[in-house]
């Protein structure tokens, strides 16, 4: 198709709010570029930047000797009884992310008139230009260092903590001198009450001109360029910021041009990583043409979601790393992040990162699988400490740093919260599948959850199925109960989908897990013919509520689809129909489009993408917003978008592949390409009114079931050989 979409945005004029701040990251650094022509800003995060707050003291509750009495309440009828389930302490936030400090350089300014800012999402690269002054920065995956090029001839540099939000009692000590490149700035705080601090060290080596001590930063006069090299280590006690400064000396050593050859080794990783998936929906070439602001005005074009599409991968791919994205991604400039910016894995961190195997990303996969493997100590203590059981749970809140569970609350009792684990596994298993190579930590981990499995599930019902209780089904109750109940959806989905996922992964325990998943009950459905939330009998629904936990058998799962369980899809379907928006957030209406997509409704899932385009979510950097007008920075639906986008057009199981299952009729044409599936292809899409072609490049021989709108056929695929097809009706 001609006229490609635009892999980057730009702005004509200066942002003076660090929200509408140009982002770059390497998932351990990241950058937030904004400012005017006189001042450029350049706030620096690090992804393990978390403030002490007593949460990195935080145990889980030692319950388990209660759990029988609790159990044995909750099963004779007491709906109340897990309000009692605690050890009475407040409600405790994990540690909340923080921006380290920004990076000021003032100077005489540009021209005015002619501005202009832009991000590259090819190479991650942020640039300014004000007349002959020009900006460039990125963060780079090759070297873990921040870069940035300047070519102003007088600036004054300087490392400033001074963000919104920043505690008072924050000690923060400045250091400066020359050095043979130009100077070393470096600034270290200490957090209050902690011996934990963390240090920001940045070189900077100037072309020409000179360089003066101007405390707390340097003056550059009569330069042709400067070049600053940044990092930032998080530590306790004191860190060594010359050391680290030699480490940042040793890049430019023996070469010349240092910015463009730095730029060329991260390009190396990152270009390769980003252009693996590309979507192109035929938009007009004039919309494609504009600044994002103004496309955002278009909730209707097409060039719209391509942008979308493009900025969302740049942004989760930047954001991932040493860990996933937070719920801020990996950028914030205040240090008031709403939810402490933490990981919130019962539906955020999945929605962010559940595209990842399809869309070609493992370096997120990789950073998600490094969080969990990271904080397995922890998951088997809130096991043992809570439940009494071996093996191992989630918590539903986690800093990155603690895996232990001790944020819950009356009305929040996220400590009974045991489909975590599997809820988190669900992607690295699709990768697994993805590359037909089963990971050894994914391995592992699943055997642990099913150990949680055969310890917890001990009591059963009238009809001699296993009871999952307590039971709790994110963040909501029961319309006639509490919020821990009984045999929530989500639970009895996760215990199935772990146990059998654990014996494929071991078979030779195989037999005992696979009849443990067996003696759980069926899903219910309620008076209204819909899936209930609650499948014991008694429980009403509560349908007006953001999270969709009850259909996590449609989505993420393959356990309930239009094709091997039509009555229960049909169920589900009614549910979704049902389900209200609550408060707008926009996990909530991309998590309803993502189940729509499954249940093969295009209506559905057009409407929850739109209720985003259209809810002014996203700021002009692309990244996005929690609520509607831009309330409260967040990256759910920035990340999130483009795995609703592919589940739209490709879904893909181990042994079937669904073809534009819900695609709207303002996507008439288009063209998707290098998606993965789980039965090991890479796939090409392309379609037109009334015919579509697709390309499926297999690394493994399988027979599949081809699903389209006329049915379903078997397909054979043979390891190294492509196969077209072409659909006359889709």
């Amino acid at each position: 198709m001609s006229h490609a979409p635009v892999h980057g945005t730009w702005e004509p004029a200066p942002a003076a709010r660090w929200e509408d701040a140009f982002l770059s990251g390497n998932g351990h650094h990241g950058v937030l570029v904004f400012g005017d022509p006189n001042e450029e800003r350049v706030v620096v995060t690090q992804a393990t930047l978390v403030r002490p707050n007593g949460g990195e003291h935080g145990r889980p509750p030692r319950l388990a000797s209660q759990l029988p009495a609790l159990q044995d309440r909750l099963l004779a009828g007491d709906l109340t009884a897990a309000e009692d389930f605690t050890d009475g302490r407040p409600l405790q936030w994990v540690q909340p992310f923080h921006p380290a400090f920004q990076i000021r350089l003032t100077g005489p300014g540009g021209d005015r008139s002619v501005y202009r800012r832009a991000v590259d999402f090819t190479s991650g690269e942020v640039t300014a230009v004000s007349g002959d002054v020009r900006g460039r920065v990125f963060v780079s995956r090759a070297d873990d260092a921040i870069v940035h090029e300047i070519t102003a001839g007088d600036l004054h540099i300087r490392l400033d903590h001074r963000l919104p939000g920043a505690p008072a009692g924050l000690r923060v000590g400045h250091g400066a001198l020359l050095t043979p490149e130009g100077a070393l700035l470096s600034l270290r705080a200490h957090y209050p009450g902690s011996d934990r601090a963390y240090t920001g060290v940045t070189l900077v080596a100037v072309l020409g001109g000179r360089t003066e001590l101007h405390p707390p930063g340097v003056r550059v006069t009569g330069a042709r360029s400067v070049l600053l090299l940044t990092r930032v280590l998080r530590h306790t006690g004191e860190a060594d910021a010359v050391a680290e400064a030699r480490l940042l000396q040793e890049l430019l050593q023996g070469i010349e041009q240092p910015y463009d050859v730095l730029l060329g080794r991260h390009l190396a990783l990152h270009r390769t990583a980003y252009q693996r998936v590309t979507l192109d929906l035929g938009a007009d070439p004039a919309d494609r043409a504009l600044p994002g602001s103004e496309l955002l005005q278009r909730p209707d074009s097409p060039a719209l979601l391509e942008r979308l599409f493009a900025a969302g991968r740049y942004h989760l791919l930047s954001s991932s790393g040493r860990l996933p994205p937070r719920l801020t991604g990996l950028w914030t400039g205040d240090w008031n992040t709403a939810w402490s910016g933490a990981f919130t894995n019962d539906a955020n961190l999945n929605l962010q990162t559940a595209s990842a195997p399809a869309a070609a990303l493992p370096e997120v996969t990789e950073a998600l699988a490094a969080l969990v493997t990271g904080q397995l100590p922890h998951w088997r203590e809130n096991a043992r400490e809570i439940f009494g059981a071996r093996g191992v749970v989630a918590p539903a809140h986690t800093d990155g740093e603690s895996g232990r569970t001790y944020h819950f609350a009356r009305e929040y009792p996220l400590h009974l919260w045991t489909a975590g684990a599997d809820w988190l596994l669900k992607p690295l298993v699709d990768h697994d599948e993805t590359r037909g190579e089963p990971d050894p930590r994914t391995a592992a981990v699943l055997a642990e959850i099913a150990a949680f499995y055969e310890d917890f599930l001990t009591r059963t019902d009238a009809d001699g199925r296993l009871v999952v209780v307590p039971s709790y089904s994110p963040e909501n109750r029961p319309a006639n109960g509490s919020w821990g109940a009984l045999n929530a959806a989500m639970d009895l989905s996760a215990a199935r989908h772990a146990l059998l996922t654990a014996a494929r992964y071991h078979p030779e325990h195989a037999e005992k897990w696979r009849k443990l998943a067996d003696r759980l009950p069926p899903h219910r459905i309620n008076a209204d013919g819909a899936l209930a939330e609650w499948a014991w009998p008694g429980l009403d629904d509560t349908y007006d509520h953001r999270h969709l936990s009850h259909l996590y058998g449609v989505w993420p799962l393959d356990e309930i689809n239009p094709y091997d369980t039509p009555d229960l899809a049909a169920a589900a379907h009614r549910a979704l129909e049902l389900r209200g928006a609550e408060n707008h957030s926009a996990h909530g209406h991309l998590h309803h489009a993502l189940i729509a997509a499954r249940l093969r409704d295009p209506g559905r899932a057009a409407h929850a993408l739109h209720e985003v385009l259209g809810g002014d979510f996203f700021h002009a950097s692309l990244m996005s917003a929690h609520y509607p007008q831009r309330d409260v920075y967040n990256a759910d639906a920035a990340h999130t978008l483009p795995g609703v986008l592919i589940e739209m057009l490709v879904q893909s199981t181990p042994d079937r592949l669904v073809l534009l299952p819900a695609v709207p009729e303002s996507w008439p044409s288009g063209e998707l390409r290098g998606v993965r599936t789980r039965f090991g292809a890479e796939l090409d899409l392309s379609w037109a009114p009334g015919h579509a072609t697709v390309t499926l490049r297999p690394s493994r021989t399988t027979r599949i079931d081809l699903r389209t709108s006329s049915g379903g056929e078997p397909l054979d695929l043979v390891a190294g050989e492509d196969r077209v097809l072409s659909l006359g009706t889709w």
